[in-house]
């Protein structure tokens, strides 16, 4: 395969069909027409092969219920490739690879019945099997998923989970409900779980392929097998003080804070385990610890009392600091000025350039008290940069104003047709940040530990992100306390706990869609909604509904329509997505119907860090990684940049894989991984506070083997790079690439500005070099040849929709005349407002558990 004039034979195989592929010798094939079904996500399909000539002459792909451009838009292009190549060992498309396979494992069997290796079934045949147990294999979203499943003659009688990498708490939940529905339904015809669709799918596949084993005899019959809902005509009809429809940060830390204001709640969810997107998010969220960082007050004190009491060590700045506060420092106070715009283009992240232009001048008054403390931690840092004191041994500026001002230009944004700006409303940023300051006590309360960390993550833009480490807590009400780890701790069951323990009545409906906002008298009242098994919730609201449903990231059709800001070059149907399965904005079209505005929905963020196979995610720091061109071999971005920066350079830089923009080479430090382990994105660590871990001497003497390009990343030495451009077939010269990043190193070793790409806050290096004991590095002992690479083959998915639903300081929704809709509130995501064109990464997890707090308390507050 050949894209923009790079071959990717190789990449070609990240989506080829699972089947072996039909002959070439058309005399083998009987004319005729041949039909076969296959799993495909959230539908199933049907092949039908023509047959002439003893030749494929037509493939045709039906979809028994899907309609989502991503899912269904292989059929055409892969059918004909099948029939040009007269075999499925074909390409599939890129972003579409569970549909590209279904559709060559359809046409893979109907054509094993034209070659007369498979007996074409029978109308009506009876479903039976050959009694035994098998092991299939199926492909989920953590990669294959194997189930040993028994089968008498006439069915299935017992599913068990063998190996699987799906995520704890998301994915993994379908693999402990789908067997039973399975097996009820004699089937595959039963719906995936809400929130684990891939998850669903891969155990399906498994025990299709397991069916396959054991000789089903009509394979339509048992794909198509249902079971109707035993609960189809029940009902649930209650009352409860607050209702939050969403169950991820922003619902849970609502419903938190109602139940401690003595309210009753109920939780409705759609999936089927609370989380919501912030449960597989990086988990870091911005947030200035004052008792770990530089006093202003107190400016050489190297300790104080944290909010548990004791003294903690404060953490040590990062070279690049000072130059960014003195760029800030001299920041034009006239009010701002887009006429210099009209004839200059607009490059987002170039706060040099945008800093001369002025400010809004409602952000004007937090400039000024911010330059007043930049110009005293400067009189406190100076003298001892001119006495040869390193930068990342002085202490860590970071204030209240400068997260508001950072929040205010990293959002600044134009969109493409010139004729707006955007950016953060002053009133409700101000807000989200201070009140986001007093998260860390409230959740320690619940029994969440931190880390003694202010860290950073991608296009977070400065040293502010807190790092929680799972909680300890009652969460069953018995007087017991247990342990619960990660994001699924701090983030779900420390609010839970909460919530359960406050009330009996407090209850939460898992796998629960709400589909109408309950609207009598000109007030929200209660919500509709109906759970997976058919049974229908009435749920009524004597205070308030608290909408907090997430964004809309995974609907590629929405965020194409409402795009302003990104080229159509760039945003295509076929872009991945990091969001779960859900998010596609039910929310804002419910409050939509009773009245509700939207403001900014034309802004969606993409994550520069995401795999090219499937859009996921890929967790990770940026301080000490180059982004490396796959068309020049070159560093072309600071890495430290602004997510959108860092996602239109990808673009600009990156080759094409079909539909798949902006492939581009992700390479950090490969000490067996990434050379000491996260830290900023995700809590894989102790955050990035003194420096990120790898490059150092132990990276080259670790004998690392190269591992083949799986479809995320590739590890070796740099002299083996050469393999690596072989097997993804891309013609790069790797002596191109390692000299740019000894340029990059030695800039970094020798304490100046990379070049030609400058970098804001570099902590490491890529190569190896040993290091004295005074920490700075021996640029004669410089290795790159030898020293371990880890590399990502990345490019931008949609992540985050910075508009949605309008709202007030109270997190009242508010109607297109600016008026509040009585009874209807909205945290998270799913409003609009905070971020203007660009989220500063680690502030949606800010912003969301504040404006869930402020949120129940705004109910409280209008029911005195």
């Amino acid at each position: 395969m050949r894209i923009s004039g790079v071959s990717f034979s190789v990449l070609g195989l990240l989506v080829a069909a699972c089947g072996g592929g039909a002959p070439t010798d058309g005399t083998q094939l009987a004319n005729g027409k041949y039909s076969a079904d296959a799993l495909n996500v959230e539908s199933t399909i049907t092949a039908t092969v023509t047959v002439k000539g003893h030749k494929i002459a037509a493939v045709s792909v039906k979809d028994n219920g899907n309609t989502y451009a991503q899912y269904t838009s292989p059929y055409t292009v892969v059918a004909q490739r099948i029939v040009e190549a007269q075999s499925t060992d074909v390409d599939g498309v890129t972003g579409a690879t569970y549909s590209s396979d279904a559709v060559k494992k359809a046409v893979d069997i109907a054509l094993a019945q034209a070659r007369g290796e498979k007996p074409v079934p029978a109308k009506n045949a009876a479903l039976a099997f050959t009694a035994g147990t098998y092991t299939g294999s199926g492909k989920g979203y953590g990669g294959q998923i194997q189930a040993r499943v028994t089968f008498s003659e006439t069915g299935v009688t017992d599913i068990s989970i063998g190996q699987q990498r799906e995520t704890a708490h998301v994915g993994d939940v379908a693999l402990q409900m789908l067997p039973a529905k399975i097996i009820a339904a004699n089937g595959l015809n039963v719906d995936a779980v809400s929130g684990a669709t891939m998850s669903s799918f891969g155990l399906k596949e498994a025990v299709l392929d397991a069916a396959d084993q054991a000789g089903v005899t009509n394979r339509k019959a048992f794909i198509d097998n249902t079971v109707k809902n035993a609960h189809a005509d029940a009902k649930i009809v209650d009352t409860w003080d607050v209702v939050v429809i969403g169950g991820g940060g922003a619902g849970l830390c609502a419903a938190a804070q109602a139940a401690q204001d003595g309210n009753t709640v109920l939780i409705i969810e759609k999936n089927a385990e609370l989380g919501g997107n912030t449960l597989v998010s990086g988990g870091v969220y911005q947030s200035v610890d004052h008792s770990l960082v530089w006093d202003i007050n107190n400016p050489t004190a190297t300790s104080a009392k944290g909010f548990d009491g004791r003294m903690h060590n404060k953490v040590r700045a990062t070279v690049g600091c000072v130059n960014d506060l003195k760029v800030i420092y001299g920041w034009s106070e006239a009010p701002f000025d887009a006429s210099y715009y009209k004839d200059h283009e607009f490059v987002a992240g170039d706060i040099e350039e945008l800093s001369k232009h002025g400010v809004h001048q409602e952000y004007l008054s937090t400039l000024q008290e911010l330059k007043k403390e930049i110009k005293a931690y400067l009189d406190y840092a100076e003298p001892q940069l001119q006495k040869g004191v390193p930068e990342n041994q002085l202490l860590l500026f970071s204030t209240t104003n400068l997260h508001i001002f950072q929040t205010y230009y990293g959002g600044l944004r134009q969109n493409t047709a010139k004729d707006e700006w955007i950016y953060g409303d002053y009133e409700l940023v101000k807000q989200f940040v201070v009140e986001g300051e007093q998260l860390k006590p409230w959740l320690m309360q619940m029994g969440v530990g931190f880390s003694d960390s202010q860290s950073t993550l991608v296009g977070a833009l400065w040293y502010r992100g807190n790092t929680m480490n799972g909680c300890t807590t009652d969460a069953d009400g018995d007087g017991s306390t247990e342990r619960y780890q990660g994001n699924w701790g701090s983030y779900v069951m420390a609010p839970l706990a909460v919530v359960r323990n406050a009330s009996k009545h407090n209850r939460v409906l898992r796998e629960t869609s709400a589909n109408e906002l309950i609207f009598e008298n000109g007030r929200v009242t209660g919500v509709k909604a109906k759970q997976a098994d058919g049974t229908e919730v009435i749920a009524l609201a004597r205070k308030g509904v608290i909408i907090a449903t997430g964004g809309y990231a995974a609907n590629i059709q929405k965020v194409l329509k409402t795009n302003k800001y990104w080229s159509r070059q760039y945003l295509s149907p076929n872009i991945g997505t990091t969001n779960r399965s859900s998010l596609r904005g039910d929310g804002i079209d419910m409050a939509e119907k009773v009245g509700a505005a939207t403001v900014g929905e034309g802004y969606t963020q993409l994550m520069p860090l995401a795999y090219i196979a499937d859009g996921a995610i890929a967790f990770g720091g940026v301080e000490n990684a180059v982004f490396i061109s796959t068309k020049t071999g070159k560093r072309y971005v600071d890495e430290c940049s602004e997510r959108d920066v860092l996602s239109l350079n990808g673009f600009k830089n990156g080759i094409d894989l079909e539909g798949r923009h902006g492939v581009y080479f992700y390479i950090t430090p490969g000490f067996g991984g990434f050379g000491g382990g996260f830290g900023g994105f995700g809590g894989f660590g102790g955050g990035f506070g003194g420096g990120f871990g790898g490059g150092s001497g132990a990276n080259a003497s670790a004998a690392v083997p190269a591992r083949r390009f799986n479809g995320r990343d590739w590890s070796g030495k740099a002299s083996e790079l050469p393999e690596l451009f072989d097997e993804l077939g891309i013609k790069l010269d790797p002596e191109v690439v390692k000299n740019s990043i000894r340029e990059y190193d030695m800039a970094v070793m020798e304490g100046r500005e990379p070049a030609p790409v400058g970098k804001r806050h570099a902590t490491g290096i890529i190569g190896s070099a040993r290091r004295g004991a005074d920490g700075k590095y021996d640029t004669s002992t410089y290795n790159i040849d030898d020293a371990n690479l880890s590399i990502r083959v990345l490019a931008p998915s949609t992540h985050h929709t910075m508009g949605g639903l309008k709202i007030d300081l109270d997190r009242r929704v508010l109607d297109e005349n600016g008026k509040a809709i009585p009874g209807l509130y909205a945290a998270g995501e799913v409003t609009g407002g905070f971020f203007g064109g660009n989220r500063l990464g680690g502030n949606a997890l800010t912003e969301c558990m504040a404006s869930g707090r402020i949120a129940a308390k705004g109910i409280e507050k209008d029911n005195k």
